[in-house]
């Protein structure tokens, strides 16, 4: 196993286990399979878990497989506060000896502000005494670091960035995301901070893997250097120096060994040319499926009414890619959950964005073509809620 530090020098492995997706039985996680798991990750190396108050058993899970196995000073234990469901400095205490119960421990590695969306989702926060008890438990051991996990463009995530004196981040960030969500820019700014970057969604749920359509497959399997799709996604995360930890919602001992292998065996900088030639190749097969041939790059920010184009394009596009439910999902992430709402429909046609987009995209038509596809009524219903769920939890 490879093994990249983070800001104080601890070694983590470059794979990290994510412990959303273990397999169920009846609504419950079956044990003895998820146990074997974990127990066959660690032998392989890993030792970064990261579980969430809000994962329906995992954290309880996790803990009992820990305790049972006399593993949990042996590895790190990764959280998160999900700072949308409190409305008082109790409330976090309350949820927090909560996830010491459930981890049977005391104290936790890496806290999680959990999908911190924007700088006012922050500063409700702090409103509520956050800052107060991150020294408080910070001196008292029972929180090692403290950082943030997030959902929407680069330039939010450079401000949240410098909000407060994280410790490490996490950003959705595979090669379709390059220059989408915070994407690379986000990634770099993170580093150039000296914050260690956590990385989620390296295969967009599996989609890099599962749902690639026949062309992107071709690619793949045309190219002189043979990997599989997921084996790619991983490499090319993992070539890069400003990545410190990809998660992996690992739900089989097969793709533990394989990811394991993967990690151990991938270097920086490794990739040649010809291979990130070949994984633009695979890019551009699968944004033949989209409607806007976006990139991302942001030179259209910012818009004098918030809207946040690129996020509505990834999400419009991610429709014909990859269907109606993540397209809902990131589309409500990206526009819906934060103070002031960034949706398509906020566009008043000034066009100042279609001056600077090098694609020559007609940003104005599309985003009402993006408004009437994704502002259903159950986003309407969506973008009405939350913004009394992000204020008062």
């Amino acid at each position: 196993m490879k093994y990249r530090k983070d800001k104080y020098g601890n070694e983590l492995s470059a794979l990290g286990f994510g412990c959303m997706r273990f397999t169920t039985k009846m609504g419950r996680i079956d044990f003895e399979k998820a146990e074997r798991e974990i127990l066959t990750a660690y032998e392989q190396g890993v030792n970064y878990f990261d579980t969430a108050y809000i994962y329906p058993g995992s954290e309880a899970f996790l803990g009992e497989v820990l305790e049972k196995n006399n593993l949990r000073d042996k590895v790190y234990i990764a959280t998160k506060l999900p700072h949308y469901l409190v409305k008082s400095r109790e409330g976090i205490e309350k949820i927090f000896r909560e996830e010491l119960r459930r981890l049977r421990t005391d104290h936790i590695d890496y806290y999680f502000m959990h999908m911190l969306t924007d700088v006012a989702a922050w500063e409700r926060m702090k409103s509520l005494g956050i800052l107060e008890w991150i020294e408080e438990k910070k001196a008292q051991g029972q929180i090692r670091q403290v950082g943030f996990s997030y959902h929407g463009n680069s330039a939010m995530f450079c401000t949240l960035a410098d909000a407060y004196d994280w410790d490490f981040c996490m950003i959705q960030y595979n090669y379709m995301d390059e220059n989408s969500q915070a994407g690379v820019t986000g990634l770099k700014y993170a580093n150039k901070k000296g914050l260690p970057v956590m990385i989620m969604e390296p295969l967009r749920g599996g989609k890099l893997v599962s749902r690639l359509p026949s062309e992107a497959k071709e690619i793949f399997a045309k190219h002189k250097v043979r990997h599989t799709p997921a084996q790619w996604a991983f490499k090319w995360l993992w070539n890069q120096s400003e990545v410190t930890v990809v998660l992996s919602g690992m739900n089989s001992t097969e793709m533990v060994l394989d990811n394991a292998k993967t990690a151990s065996e991938t270097e920086i900088g490794e990739l040649t040319e010809q291979d990130k030639a070949m994984l633009q190749n695979v890019v551009a097969a699968i944004n033949s499926k989209m409607k806007v041939g976006c990139t991302g790059c942001g030179y259209c920010m910012p818009c004098p009414k918030m809207v946040d184009i690129p996020g509505t394009f990834a999400a419009y596009n991610r429709k014909y890619s990859e269907g109606w439910f993540p397209s809902m999902k990131e589309y409500v992430m990206c526009t819906a959950l934060r103070k002031d709402s960034t949706a398509a429909s906020n566009c008043i046609g000034c066009g100042k964005c279609e001056q600077h987009c090098p694609q020559g995209i007609s940003i104005r038509e599309e985003l009402k073509n993006a408004s009437r596809e994704l502002e259903t009524p159950v986003y309407k219903i969506a973008r009405k809620v939350a913004p009394w769920f992000v204020k008062f939890g």
